[in-house]
């Protein structure tokens, strides 16, 4: 499927999001919307007229310019704003007829949409497909009007928002939509938008919003039943039942408490069971909540509310009885620290229910109805337990889906126990256990199977969703040690995955990329430096380094660094390709690590930066070598300036600065021409080997050692004229700048003259000097240790 323009309907915050989302992945999109129906006072004061175009047009250009400045950003690149041409619903309803995709983002009124949709039909080019972002609304219902061939072509497409930020799409297709245009649309959303694709059935609220909800308004339930308090319920529904830090009611003030009861009544007004109509019945209290305006952040106050006091912010919760605010309490029980104890998200819910203090009955008394609730649903909501799961995990951010979790739990132990307490358990899940089956999933040689009309269904296999776990469990790990392994992708094509604690760099990872290379040099074509973890790597091990620092061991950090810096020169000259695959936080030691790679194939989700100096140090394996180096490079001609090209170099690398995409890391120097971006994590890895093939089947030659011309004494001396006048100005400290001055001393190639030829050995020397005087100052080493205590940088 090809879709080379698209439309959106809708400037609202929904609307402009997926248009902003449209534009990251390259596609031209119009943003339309309605007239507005008078002129504001600027627009007056101008002398406009209602007929003038910018006036017309208002909503969706200030919608667009909105984008540009919302945090964190709807766009990748505050660039990619040009590819949104915002109109009209009077002038531009035509160029409808140009695009193959419309979507409409308007209000959540029945008669509101039908009205819209006959009027898209009108302009409407037969092949287009047109879809709503409803998040509950009938699609057939909303559709009854439009003729047969639309309809074929009409279907929901149910973004969760922040468009660029949420996995999860909801595809929902009506019962006339042609089912290859279905097929179509979710490979291309998919590929080209990143996105987890479920297909939901035309039912209220879809599959995630319908769960998330009921969860939500039992906790609620629940919490009055028992008199739990706000933090109290926070407590047992966040990360200690793998699910999100925001919890139940940090979720709620973050969706908003008005979004969230119309998405409860959605469900109310249209059940036909009376014990669900009941369960989607909002509390009174959230009523009148939203009838005061306290909806949460969009309120400034909801079930939290951020206050300035005389010694800084502090965080107030709500006292659902009395409806005010007070120091929130700090719930401590055994069931609670036994789940903070446990490891992975079924671990800690397994730990969490086993206690027998009041929270571990609570945890129990929400969890149960949610769990009946979703075997209940299957066949209703959606077909299979997968689409289920993967709704509740990509829209919710659950760590596993109710079936998933039911099994790390034990699902004969547990329907035992909802029986025993007269929860009536539904007829399919009881029958499964009695034919002998302990679980919804099970694994076999290293692939999934999963429940589906009775009987096991093996997960469709997808050439292109490469999983090292699975490689892992199919005996494909070719070397391993503590922090690393080198796993065989096939195809003559190898994968270096980092696996320590935070995937940090130490003498483990080191060691393993030196014997990769020598295996690569034997048995493959190229290599891939990857992994699947959260973050792709944060850094080198600054714990280890701290400790090394305090005892006053030189001779070791002179060691480590050295073994950094040789390693990856190893990489930069290894004589087949490799291609690095950065995903979302890729910090410090993990850029140096793709420096050296030939190229780079970066998730869109990639936070890529050089953030020592946020630790009172400056890189030191070869990250400002490489930069010196690139400036060298563009800086093409003996006689060209290379000083702008240093000086970008000093501000990101002094200031710490880290993209916000993987498209902003272009803008910063981070990543170069050459390199690409993957809009989603799933398929990184299979393109991330693609290239490796690429630069094989293209005749790769790996590039040969060049001296880098250096700005020199001169150039330093511009580099620190610049970080004197920040520090002049109050905007760095003294520590900042005696930094600086050592970043600057390396990128320029030290006190040489200006245009002199050095080599990469003279420059990481160069750098390893400065890094380790830096580890000898006390102020470093209280940013190193502000770092691991608070996670943050400590500016001394």
């Amino acid at each position: 499927m090809q879709i080379r323009k698209a439309a959106v309907i809708g400037s609202g915050v929904m609307g402009s999001g997926i248009a902003a989302h449209l534009a990251n992945a390259g596609i031209p999109c119009l943003l339309l919307d309605i007239v507005p129906g008078e002129l504001t006072a600027q627009e007056a004061a101008k002398g406009l007229t209602p007929e003038h175009p910018s006036v017309r047009n208002r909503l969706a250009d200030q919608a667009v310019e909105r984008l540009k400045k919302t945090k964190p950003s709807p766009l990748y690149d505050e660039a990619f704003a040009g590819r949104i041409t915002p109109g009209n619903l009077e002038d531009h309803l035509p160029l409808l007829a140009e695009v193959d995709w419309v979507i409409e983002v308007i209000v959540e009124k029945p008669e509101a949409k039908k009205q819209l949709l006959s009027r898209i039909e009108k302009h409407w080019k037969p092949g287009t497909i047109v879809s709503t972002n409803t998040s509950g609304i009938s699609i057939e219902a909303m559709s009854a009007d439009c003729g047969e061939a639309f309809r074929r072509h009409f279907m929901g497409t149910h973004f969760f928002n922040p468009p660029r930020y949420m996995k999860l799409l909801e595809l929902i297709p009506g019962r006339q939509t042609d089912p290859e245009l279905v097929t179509g649309m979710k490979h291309f959303c998919e590929r080209k938008l990143g996105k987890g694709v479920v297909l939901a059935k035309d039912t209220p609220n879809f599959i995630a919003n319908r769960i998330g909800t009921y969860g939500l308004l039992v906790t609620l339930q629940e919490m009055q039943k028992q008199s739990f308090t706000v933090e109290d319920v926070d407590a047992v529904t966040g990360p200690a039942m793998g699910r999100p830090k925001s919890a139940t009611f940090r979720t709620l003030d973050l969706v908003g408490l008005d979004t969230f009861v119309h998405v409860a009544g959605n469900v109310a007004e249209q059940a036909v069971d009376e014990d669900e109509k009941a369960r989607f019945t909002v509390p009174e209290v959230l009523q009148t909540m939203v009838g005061k305006g306290w909806l949460g952040e969009k309120g400034g106050q909801g079930f939290y509310l951020k206050r300035k006091g005389a010694d800084g912010s502090e965080i107030l919760s709500l006292n659902l009885a009395t409806l005010e605010y007070g120091k929130p309490g700090k719930p401590a029980a055994a069931s609670l620290e036994a789940a903070k104890l446990a490891k992975g998200a079924g671990a800690k819910t397994k730990a969490l229910l086993q206690g027998r203090d009041r929270y571990a009955v609570f945890a129990w008394s929400v969890l149960k109805p949610v769990l009946v609730y979703a075997a209940a649903k299957l066949g209703e909501i959606a077909d299979t337990i997968r689409e289920i799961d993967d709704a509740m995990k990509w829209g919710f951010n659950w760590e596993l889906g109710p079936f998933e979790l039911w099994d790390a739990i034990g699902l004969a132990e547990s329907v035992q126990r909802m029986e025993a307490e007269g929860t009536a358990v539904p007829a399919w899940v009881k029958a499964w256990i009695a034919s002998g089956h302990m679980s919804f999933y099970r694994e076999q040689d290293g692939r999934m199977f999963y429940v589906n009309a009775g009987a096991y269904r093996g997960v469709e296999e997808v050439p292109e969703l490469i999983s090292l776990d699975a490689l892992r469990k199919r005996k494909q790990v070719v070397l391993s040690n503590q922090g690393a392994s080198l796993l065989d992708l096939g195809d003559g094509v190898a994968c270096l995955e980092f696996h320590s604690p935070n995937n940090a760099i130490g003498a483990d990872i080191l060691t393993m990329i030196q014997r990769s290379l020598e295996e690569v040099r034997r048995q493959y074509d190229g290599l891939v430096i990857a992994n699947q973890g959260r973050n792709f790597c944060v850094g080198a091990n600054l714990m280890i380094l701290l400790m090394e620092a305090q005892d006053e061991e030189w001779e070791e950090i002179d060691s480590i660094i050295r073994l950094f810096q040789h390693t990856m020169l190893q990489l930069k000259r290894f004589e087949k390709p490799v291609v690095a695959a950065p995903h979302r936080m890729t910090l410090g030691g993990g850029v140096e690590a793709c420096m050296p790679a030939d190229r780079v194939v970066a998730a869109a989700e990639t936070y890529y930066g050089l953030v020592e100096a946020g630790v009172g140090l400056i890189p030191a394996g070869g990250g400002c070598k490489e930069l010196a180096l690139r400036a060298s490079r563009s800086a093409a001609g003996p006689e060209a300036d290379i000083q702008p090209w240093i000086n970008r170099a000093f501000e990101t690398v002094g200031m710490a600065k880290v993209s916000t995409s993987a498209h902003d890391a272009f803008g910063l120097g981070l990543l170069q021409e050459g390199d690409r971006v993957v809009a989603g994590l799933d398929l990184l890895i299979h393109e991330a080997k693609q290239s490796v093939r690429g630069l094989v089947q293209g005749g790769y030659e790996p590039i040969p050692e060049r001296k880098i011309r250096v700005a020199g004494a001169e150039g330093k001396a511009v580099l620190q004229l610049g970080a004197y006048g920040l520090h002049r100005g109050g905007y760095i400290s003294d520590h900042d700048l005696k930094i600086a001055g050592k970043l600057a001393h390396v990128l320029a190639g030290g006190d040489v003259a200006a245009g002199s030829l050095v080599t990469e050995r003279y420059l990481l020397d160069l750098e390893r000097e400065a890094f380790l005087s830096l580890c000898g100052e006390p102020k470093t080493q209280a940013r190193m240790q502000h770092m691991l205590a608070k996670g943050k940088a400590l500016r001394n």
